[in-house]
């Protein structure tokens, strides 16, 4: 199975080790960081382990299986969140994406430059035509990075799920192969 590491200027996105248990449970148990995601909390040591055992079973862009992908701070050796995609089910050609960032490293640009070597890898290594990105309408900061990130807000879904005891609306973003190559000031 394949290993992947990244390096940014300043993280190291990575795949998951047994070491992140901890970290991860804790940021993922934050009432703050699991509002708008679809884990409930309290987020265990045992369904960190759980998750990270999971991972090292899937192969990084098959078809239907999310994989979550380790963000590090370089200089801590630190682990500060992670992101995912998964190709889609119906579309190997398509992925979804997602992030979530402990709550003291938001608002410093890493969410950006993870989220972006994560497009780099999608449109440049798997060469996929389409990536999407959906998030809960009260989520600015999501909705702000994937704009940042030169994503088009391409629709608002109205009262469209029903998430954690309530009716929520979404926005849908997207961004095509030849848009994000088109744009390389995002990738350096």
């Amino acid at each position: 199975m394949s290993r992947m590491i990244w390096a940014t200027d300043r993280l190291i996105l990575r795949a998951f080790e047994d070491i992140d248990v901890q970290p991860l449970a804790a940021y993922r148990s934050d009432p703050e960081i699991a509002k708008f995601q679809y884990w409930d909390i309290p987020f265990t040591e045992e369904k960190a382990a759980k998750l990270i055992e999971e991972m090292k079973g899937i192969q990084p862009g098959t078809q239907g299986e999310w994989y979550q992908i380790a963000i590090e701070l370089k200089t801590m050796h630190q682990l500060i969140g992670d992101c995912a995609f998964c190709v889609l089910t119906e579309d190997s050609q398509q992925a979804e994406i997602g992030f979530t960032l402990a709550r003291q490293y938001q608002g410093k640009g890493y969410g950006t430059e993870a989220v972006r070597r994560l497009l780099d890898y999608l449109f440049g290594e798997l060469k996929l035509h389409r990536v999407r990105a959906i998030c809960h309408v009260d989520n600015l900061a999501a909705a702000k990075l994937l704009e940042r990130l030169g994503m088009r807000r391409e629709g608002e879904f109205i009262e469209n799920i029903y998430f954690k005891g309530e009716w929520i609306s979404e926005y849908w973003y997207g961004i095509l192969q030849q848009e994000w190559t088109a744009k390389p000031y995002l990738t350096g």
